[in-house]
């Protein structure tokens, strides 16, 4: 029998593994994976946990109900970072994390919260209920580990990409970085794409936001929508925002790169900023959009090309060669 058991494990990770890389992207540049257990990012059905991550409570600040999330507080005797990962659309806090393991390996804090779980109810989704979630399991691990709260770090995917967007707009806690990878950022478009390519989130939007005249309710989208929340100008003094997309998401993927775009185009106009140079164009869209080809930022992140990369003081996008995914060696290894 454990012979059994033991051969069904390594057929398991096996799968796990070819799964990445079959889904990744038919990349030039293959994920190299080591001896780090990747898998797909949004197989909401792998839940295999290091035994090391604590299944741990956390009460709610906003309604008194119960959070759950997986928890690793470091050993080490002086303190450390916190990585806040936060999961995707589809997922909850059981839905495996790459990152956990590269947390823990780095002998970091880490914690996966639900944040009411995958967007298919209105408490969900970007809602007051998750800035809460997510503010209160930020407290959680400053309680209960030895965490450098100079080295607060929030990063996701997907739909983590967008919690992570709107804990930026919402959080309290003072947060080192944001790294967000394939973010939706505007609720109403995702929705509208969505019945383009008719997959399943135009329902899940409406079941989030409600709806109204057999759409989606559009003044409650907007409030779930990061593009559209005001920018906390003063929080860029010390924090930075990372913005990734792949250049293929939209085509191969569920988001398309111009919820990136508009995101970060919008952020450098609440800054004021009036030199043109730092904006996506829209010859630079063209390019993008139409043909999918790479700017004059030619580059490497990771071992991926770089389509088109924006900076301006602490905000940045990369727009790499991929699909609707995180590079979570490159994202761990970029936390500063």
């Amino acid at each position: 029998m454990k012979q059994k058991t033991a051969i069904s494990l390594i057929i398991i990770f096996a799968f796990g593994i070819g799964i990445l890389i079959g889904t990744s992207i038919n990349s030039h540049h293959p994920i190299k994976s080591g001896n780090i257990p990747f898998v797909k990012f949004d197989d909401t059905l792998n839940h295999l946990w290091d035994t090391s991550f604590k299944d741990v409570l956390i009460k709610s600040s906003i309604d008194s109900s119960t959070q759950k999330a997986y928890f690793f507080p470091t050993t080490a005797t002086y303190p450390q970072p916190l990585i806040v990962s936060l999961h995707s659309w589809s997922g909850n806090y059981t839905q495996f994390d790459t990152i956990s393991i590269l947390s823990k390996n780095k002998n970091w804090n880490y914690i996966h919260p639900d944040f009411r779980g995958n967007n298919v109810r209105k408490e969900a989704c970007c809602s007051d209920f998750v800035s809460s979630d997510i503010d209160d399991a930020i407290t959680y691990a400053i309680r209960n580990s030895n965490v450098d709260t100079n080295r607060i770090y929030v990063m996701g995917y997907s739909g983590g990409g967008m919690a992570t967007l709107f804990t930026f707009m919402k959080s309290k806690h003072k947060i080192r970085k944001f790294s967000a990878w394939v973010p939706v950022t505007d609720l109403t478009a995702f929705y509208h794409q969505g019945l383009i390519r008719h997959n399943k989130y135009p329902a899940e939007a409406i079941s989030c936001a409600g709806s109204e005249n057999n759409s989606i309710n559009y003044i409650e989208a907007e409030k779930r929508s990061p593009l559209y929340l005001k920018t906390p100008i003063e929080k860029l003094n010390y924090s930075k925002l990372d913005i990734y997309t792949g250049i293929y998401d939209g085509i191969q993927g569920s988001v398309p790169i111009s919820h990136a775009v508009d995101f970060y185009n919008k952020i450098i106009k609440d800054l004021k900023v009036t030199d043109q140079q730092f904006y996506v164009s829209d010859y630079e869209k063209s390019m993008l959009y139409n043909q999918l080809k790479p700017g004059n930022d030619k580059g490497l992140i990771g071992n991926r090309l770089i389509f088109l990369k924006k900076k301006y003081k602490n905000v940045q996008l990369v727009i790499f060669e991929g699909n609707h995914e995180m590079l979570p060696v490159y994202a761990i290894e970029n936390m500063n």
